[in-house]
């Protein structure tokens, strides 16, 4: 056992929870549905740094997400339906729970650190300007 760097290797929980590391490289994404069967029943413990806003919406279909502000400051848009709500997140150690199916993405004041906890699989992306 030996200490890593979250923000530089991801963990990956299997469907028995047993713990993988993996490098965060530009593919880290396709190289885990690759490596872990479209990422079936797994789950992404990953750090990300972001100092501008997210410039997508995301949803994560099988499984809640949990993000956790580690630094900085962001407001957490959530979109169920036709109806948007935004959670500020200031404080070190909020948190949000995002239900499964529920369309999400961040606006960010200055450098802002976030810690993931993703049900991965079906993970779908929209790509536009956040808000």
């Amino acid at each position: 056992m030996k200490s890593f760097n979250i923000a530089e290797r991801f963990v990956v929980l299997s469907p028995a929870k047993v713990a993988t590391t993996v490098l965060n490289s530009p593919t880290v994404y396709e190289d885990l549905d690759r490596d872990f069967g479209s990422f079936k029943g797994h789950e992404l413990i990953a750090l990300h740094t972001f100092e501008e806003d997210w410039p997508s919406w995301e949803v994560h279909p099988n499984g809640d997400e949990t993000v956790v502000l580690l630094s900085g400051a962001a407001t957490f848009v959530v979109k169920q339906g036709d109806v948007s709500r935004e959670i500020p997140m200031s404080n070190p150690g909020d948190a949000v729970i995002v239900p499964r199916g529920t369309w999400h993405t961040a606006k960010i004041t200055g450098k802002t650190s976030m810690l993931f906890i993703t049900p991965g699989e079906g993970t779908l992306n929209e790509y536009h300007k956040a808000g």
